[in-house]
């Protein structure tokens, strides 16, 4: 019986390709499967939820997730950008809103593309571009026109550049993600690897300990209303905004990954002033979301005790790396942090549209490095 070749298909829910067979694709991944169905029954407004997936031989060998939603073209674009925009929409309101096919999640640090480890690596750019025709037939019958790839890693450049460029995506870039390898044994040796400047300033910083109850919880029982307050107050004073979360994403997020997820509590007295939601492995502490209130959190410096409360967490668990996702980073570069590159692409059904796109690419969000953003 001949070979027969490996199929694509994208569904609507990840629960219509199982767990078993996602993550398979995502061995040990702690934005797998659990995640993203938390993510999915979450009740994010707005977000038509796909998921690509290429078979071979009844196993998948390639997956990734997607979304489908109104797409405001200023969400990612500079100041200058955004002030075009703003004054075209004074003419025209629904001008620089398309409906929009993205591989990604706007919940993950990066795409999320996965491969089986039986696919060799010098098949993953021609099943990845398998994957991307499937995702862009099914963006077509829902009646997406723009197409985008959202935070490819820079370690998978060179498998993104041959598939996605050969189907006329064009690259632009994305946002970084931070970490911090924990190569020191104690607090003490964390600080002395900073400067002397810093090291002086956490150290004032770090005395709001004293004002704080600090908690690792596991449940947000009788605390949504609050996070979500919290939460709002937090994306309110964020430059970009995309996804608005609910409560439902935080407690399901929680239920639905055991111990790979926790979340640390701040309290002022009895107030809850602060939450960071937690992902964790091995080997790994991911921040997801640091929210905080907008009075007393930057009195408080909450944001500083929650990093070294990581950190802490990192070496009391023998865990080998923070990463701190997006944003923030000239703080997080002071405090020791390197940059892991990304990079987006897209493209426009339209030609002339698409070429209208390239030009404006430099319109595209600056690399936000150290002088952009702060907590």
């Amino acid at each position: 019986m001949p070979d027969v070749p490996p199929a694509a298909r994208v569904v609507r829910s990840i629960a219509e390709i199982g767990r078993e067979a996602w993550d398979d694709c995502f061995p040990g991944a702690l934005e797998g499967y659990d995640y993203l169905a938390a993510v999915e029954a979450a009740g994010l407004a707005g977000f038509d939820w796909r998921y690509a997936v290429v078979e071979e031989g009844g196993r998948a060998i390639a997956a990734a997730p997607g979304f489908f939603t109104d797409y405001s073209l200023d969400t990612t674009l500079t100041d200058l950008g955004r002030r075009l925009v703003a004054a075209t929409r004074k003419i025209a309101p629904r001008a620089f809103t398309v409906r929009m096919a993205c591989l990604g999640s706007p919940c993950t640090e990066d795409v999320g593309l996965g491969f089986s480890r039986d696919l060799s690596p010098d098949r993953r750019a021609a099943v990845l571009e398998q994957l991307l025709q499937a995702f862009e037939t099914a963006a077509a019958q829902a009646g997406c026109w723009l197409l985008a790839i959202k935070d490819a890693p820079e370690r998978d450049r060179a498998v993104w550049a041959q598939a996605a460029r050969a189907i006329g995506y064009q690259p632009a870039s994305g946002m970084p993600s931070a970490e911090l390898v924990i190569d020191f044994a104690d607090l003490d040796g964390y600080l002395a690897g900073l400067s002397r400047a810093t090291r002086k300033d956490m150290r004032r910083k770090l005395k709001a300990l004293c004002e704080l109850r600090i908690e690792v919880v596991r449940d947000l029982t009788g605390l949504e209303a609050r996070i979500l307050e919290l939460y709002r107050q937090t994306r309110a004073r964020s430059e970009l905004q995309f996804e608005d979360l609910t409560a439902a994403y935080f407690t399901g997020v929680l239920a639905a990954m055991g111990e790979r997820a926790l979340c640390v509590v701040y309290w002022a007295g009895d107030e809850l002033v602060g939450f960071n939601l937690l992902l964790q492995d091995g080997v790994t502490l991911l921040d997801k979301f640091f929210c905080m209130e907008s009075a007393r959190g930057p009195a408080l410096n909450l944001y500083f005790v929650s990093w070294f409360t990581n950190v802490r967490l990192c070496l009391e668990r023998g865990l080998q790396r923070y990463q701190s996702g997006q944003a923030a980073y000239e703080n997080k570069l002071r405090l020791g942090s390197r940059l892991i590159g990304a990079d987006m692409y897209f493209r426009h059904r339209r030609p002339l549209v698409n070429r209208a796109l390239q030009w404006a690419a430099p319109l595209l969000a600056d690399d936000p490095a150290p002088q952009r953003g702060a907590a």
